[in-house]
């Protein structure tokens, strides 16, 4: 096999990667890996491994890798128009065609979309746009955006701000004053055990409730939630959470923003995590299934409500001062055009919710008996392990034992990729929509394999 035997050095003195250790990564002290291909659920790299990814990239490659519908689509919108910005009215037949694709898919009260590149981008879009709405309607007190401690939004200056992870905010004066956090939706760390679901859901609702008397309503926004917490666990809500949330946003005039980067176009086993659990949102944020990760596209539905308030403030003030230069890219709708009419002729949308109803209950059978797990979760194409020092007692491991990091560095090494996730020893799972039974034994293997090795 030929290959380039300076890409590692120049990988090691040139490349600033995200989300890393940069100190170990330039001293080489941690292992890269080259992704040279990709097919199905299986990625290689150039030393000749093939790998069952189980975390679909970032939750994103939604189709499976290698699909060429999507790859010819993007080559022949490059050939016949690489570019046209979407300004001042602007648009292609791709970026038209595909806004009329995602409202129809989106829940009845939806309008419009407004395009970007990333779920961080569009987040940074949805809080300017709650500001207009709220300064074109007299309230120019009501600014601020209510989020929740384990959420992610993005890594940018307001979307950071509203993510509520600790390593997201560390050393970047992050976060900003106009974001709040409250309780996380998180049933298995709830710090009254007797409670049940519903009634741990009405205690969140009540948390919330009385930030916002503290704060005062008229100060208040939106608030922004992920149907199912992503990157702070892998979270389903408990019994009753959304619709006991959405009462007191109702009830105070707040604009409920929901975060379906991660859950958006099929990974629940439904198209929209919205319809899911029932959420009537004002905006949606949508990027990552959008093109399955085949080129960057973000996108932020806006509800009726919300439009007609954006055409007013345009009429009054002119026209509206927010774009991005690669905003409705033309290669980027071409790529989501592609990957929607995959998604519904593979018909992923329901594997994803019978395979991974599979998935999380050869899981739950695998490990939730092991001394060690204290719980297996999920929902849909998404799922998680959590490890415990004391499941009885639910001690939790001391973070610098690396115990959630060890068994996705096993797992790797036995050739399936997962996520060990921030703030906890969890192992996260969030194959592409397209796994099968088979595979999903592979990885149900691999995880109790991964598992009895590290904490024996």
């Amino acid at each position: 096999m030929l290959r380039n035997d300076q890409l590692d050095q120049w990988d090691h003195d040139h490349f600033f990667h995200p989300s890393t250790h940069l100190g170990q990564f330039a001293r080489n002290e941690m292992k890269n890996r080259v992704v040279t291909g990709g097919e199905g659920v299986f990625i290689t790299d150039r030393d000749g491994n093939r790998l069952l990814d189980a975390f679909a990239g970032l939750y994103c490659v939604n189709i499976g890798y290698g699909r060429q519908e999507v790859a010819e689509a993007i080559a022949e919108q490059a050939r016949e128009l690489a570019y046209y910005h979407s300004y001042v009215g602007h648009g292609t037949e791709a970026s038209i065609t595909l806004s009329k694709m995602i409202i129809d898919r989106a829940p009845d009260n939806m309008s419009r979309v407004y395009y970007g590149q990333s779920g961080s981008d569009a987040n940074e879009t949805n809080i300017k746009l709650v500001w207009y709405y709220n300064n074109i309607l007299g309230r120019p007190e009501k600014k601020k955006i209510i989020s929740r401690w384990r959420g992610y939004h993005g890594s940018g200056l307001m979307t950071g701000s509203l993510t509520g992870l600790e390593l997201f905010h560390k050393k970047f004066d992050l976060p900003f004053s106009q974001v709040l956090h409250t309780e996380a939706p998180y049933y298995y760390r709830r710090e009254d055990r007797s409670m049940s679901e519903k009634e741990f859901s009405a205690h969140c609702a009540r948390e919330l409730e009385a930030m916002i008397e503290r704060e005062g309503a008229d100060t208040i926004a939106a608030f922004i939630g992920e149907p199912v917490l992503g990157t702070g666990g892998i979270v389903p809500p408990p019994d009753g959470y959304w619709e006991a949330i959405q009462g007191v946003l109702k009830k105070h005039d707040i604009l409920l923003i929901a975060d379906e980067v991660v859950t958006g176009f099929g990974r629940l086993g439904t198209m929209m995590g919205t319809k899911h659990y029932d959420i009537e949102a004002d905006i949606i944020t949508i990027a990552k299934g959008l093109t399955s990760a085949y080129a960057p596209l973000s996108g932020s539905i806006i509800s009726d409500k919300v439009w007609k308030v954006l055409e007013q403030g345009t009429d009054e003030n002119g026209p509206i001062g927010h774009g991005w230069t690669y905003s409705a890219h033309p290669i980027g709708a071409a790529a989501g055009l592609a990957n929607l009419k995959l998604i519904d002729e593979m018909n992923l949308v329901a594997n994803a919710g019978e395979t991974g109803a599979y998935l999380n209950k050869a899981m739950a059978d695998a490990l939730a008996d092991h001394p060690n797990v204290g719980e297996v979760r999920g929902e849909g194409m998404l799922c998680a392990v959590e490890l415990v020092q004391d499941k009885d007692d639910r001690v939790f491991f001391d973070p610098a034992s690396k115990i959630g990091p060890s068994i996705a560095a096993a797992m790797a090494e036995d050739d399936v990729i997962v996520r060990a996730m921030p703030q906890g020893d969890i192992i996260g799972l969030a194959p592409p929509l397209c796994l099968t039974r088979k595979e999903a034994d592979i990885v149900v293997a691999a995880t109790k394999r991964a598992v009895k090795k590290v904490c024996a």
